[in-house]
């Protein structure tokens, strides 16, 4: 029997994922301006945690279970989904500016953390060692950018601090929690019924569904002609998926070590080529184009299509060449 009910459970946990995000990075926020911290160093951390809070719900309950394939897979989906759909989607819609700054110091270091995870999944594992290296080069970049007083492109709230924050940031906290983990169980539960290995539902819907929060930022920042803000946050949010969120999930996996399957290794190699590309196109003019934003969104669109129906890219090379 279809699991009607599993899949109306993805779309509240989805709702709460996202209210969840927005409340905790809200009264965090305001909790720490409170405490004397500075806009710069909110930006690079509470903001930069709250708005990865899904993945990192999703991702560590995951890999606390032992399905590391979809903890894994929600990391690698997330950024290719960012990158092809959301920022590729705006791109197209309106054009967005970028920065020598972003091009040269965050488009080379998310290449090559991107390459870096892609020399750890060699081995198709991910070891709790290699969790230790790519958080302490986390640790390293944030406290670069509060030396250089480098700002987070975040807009942050300007609401004074609220008696209510400790507890909209507990409950926000629960959302994304309890979401998170409902949301790995239920979407299981349909990856089961059509018989996908979890390495494809972590890749595709849970990615889908961990990225809501950029989705509405980003829709929201386009409304209100802010577009330009959408490469950055992007690529900041895309960093902290693969340093942190991937790092502390490998420090607390069972043993000390995460298995995935070996499709992978090429959905981490599709993302070193996303992330070539996009970097390239912010280089060219300075702007992602219209025509590029179109580019990475049909390349979004076929990547996510080819992990659904299990089609390696080996496979089209093969029906084309064989």
């Amino acid at each position: 029997m279809f699991p009607y009910f599993a899949v109306l459970m993805i779309v509240v946990c989805i709702v709460a994922l996202w209210f969840g995000a927005n409340w905790v990075v809200d009264s965090a926020t305001r909790i720490a301006r409170k405490f004397g911290m500075s806009d710069l160093v909110i930006g690079l951390t509470v903001v930069a945690i709250g708005t990865s809070a899904p993945e990192f719900a999703v991702t560590i309950s995951s890999a606390l279970t032992g399905k590391t394939d979809i903890s894994v897979g929600n990391v690698i989906g997330s950024n290719i989904f960012n990158l092809g759909f959301i920022l590729g989607g705006l791109a197209l819609v309106a054009g967005i500016a970028t920065s020598r700054t972003l091009v040269r110091r965050d488009g080379s270091m998310i290449i090559a953390t991107t390459i870096l995870l892609a020399l750890f999944l060699l081995d198709l594992t991910l070891a709790w060692w290699e969790g230790v290296i790519l958080l302490v080069i986390l640790i390293a970049y944030v406290s670069y950018l509060i030396y250089q007083r480098e700002e987070s492109e975040e807009e942050l709230s300007k609401e004074p601090y609220q008696p209510t924050d400790p507890l909209m940031f507990l409950g926000g906290l629960v959302l994304v929690v309890g979401g998170g983990h409902f949301f790995v169980e239920y979407a299981t539960e349909v990856a089961e019924f059509f018989h996908m290995p979890e390495w494809v539902i972590g890749v595709t819907i849970v990615a889908f569904g961990t990225s809501a929060p950029e989705i509405a930022t980003s829709g929201i920042a386009l409304m209100r002609g802010q577009a330009g803000m959408s490469a950055g946050n992007l690529i900041g949010s895309d960093l902290f998926n693969l340093l942190g969120v991937l790092g502390v999930a490998a420090v607390l996996a069972p043993g000390g070590m995460m298995e995935v399957a070996q499709s992978a290794q090429e959905s981490t190699y599709a993302l070193v080529f996303f992330v070539s590309i996009v970097v390239i196109m912010m280089r060219t003019g300075w702007k992602i184009t219209r025509v590029e934003g179109a580019i990475l969104f049909l390349l979004g669109v076929g990547r996510w299509t080819m992990d659904l129906q299990q089609i390696s890219i080996f496979d089209l090379l093969d029906r084309f060449f064989g």
